[in-house]
């Protein structure tokens, strides 16, 4: 009895050794889950606040592609606008520039014209130049006989005249 009372009792120590072992580990595993736990409420904490930013820069982004959008669309309207107006000037632009050409040609053509009645109107007035230039020199040419002749004739008259004279003053 002494015997099994003991063995029984070794029994009791052994499993109440086990059982404080267990109750040990137990507490260890507790406390371990107990940080594990903590650990994924964080981890949890930090997830949702990661999904919240994410969320807010999702949106941010959605606003900021969305004001981009809107202002590339009208930077590319004012863009049309500015190219249309510039078009419609190039256009205007080309004819006036058309226009000045043929106006040129115009006054080129009648410039060349001009040149050519200047031309036979200056050839016409140099032949009656030269023409009235031989009549003035052959005039003159005729003016100086006729002088000469008149001298000539001057002179003889006043050998005349003196001879006269001269008979006169005989004469008397």
């Amino acid at each position: 009895g002494v015997f099994m009372y003991n063995h029984l009792q070794q029994k009791v120590r052994n499993a109440e050794a086990l059982a404080q072992k267990y109750k040990q580990q137990q507490e260890a595993l507790s406390a371990q889950l107990q940080v594990v736990y903590e650990h994924r409420s964080r981890l949890e904490r930090s997830l949702q606040k990661e999904r919240g930013e994410h969320k807010k820069t999702k949106e941010d982004f959605l606003v900021y592609k969305l004001e981009a959008q809107e202002a590339l669309n009208k930077e590319k309207q004012d863009s049309m606008n500015r190219y249309g107006a510039l078009s419609s000037q190039h256009k205007i632009l080309k004819n006036q520039h058309e226009d000045v050409k043929k106006q040129l040609l115009d006054l080129q053509l009648q410039h060349n014209s001009l040149k050519l009645e200047h031309r036979k109107t200056l050839e016409t007035h140099s032949q009656k130049y030269a023409q009235l230039q031989q009549e003035k020199d052959s005039e003159i040419t005729n003016l100086q006989d006729t002088v000469y002749k008149l001298r000539e004739e001057s002179k003889l008259l006043r050998k005349a005249h003196q001879e006269v004279h001269s008979q006169l003053l005989s004469a008397q």
